[in-house]
């Protein structure tokens, strides 16, 4: 069974974290982040190679590294 987290809307974006069992009591992470509306969305998926003690730890690297990608795109570029 997957564990969703409710998903957090940021600006244009909406992040859904993602943390999948992986037996032994140990999450993988995986986050989608989306973006437009109707036939115009597209959806970024990014799945991360490292393991996790709890699906909270997981979802929680997911959610960090979710809002960094989004951060990155929405900084001014400078000349």
């Amino acid at each position: 069974m997957n564990m969703n987290h409710t998903p957090l809307e940021v600006g244009k974006y909406l992040v859904s974290p993602l943390a999948k069992p992986q037996g032994e009591g140990r999450f993988a992470a995986s986050v989608s982040i989306r973006s437009g509306r109707g036939s115009g969305t597209h959806d970024r998926v990014l799945r991360f190679t490292g393991i996790f003690d709890s699906a909270a730890a997981a979802l929680h690297y997911a959610t960090e590294h979710a809002l960094g990608w989004i951060n990155e795109r929405s900084a001014p570029v400078c000349a």
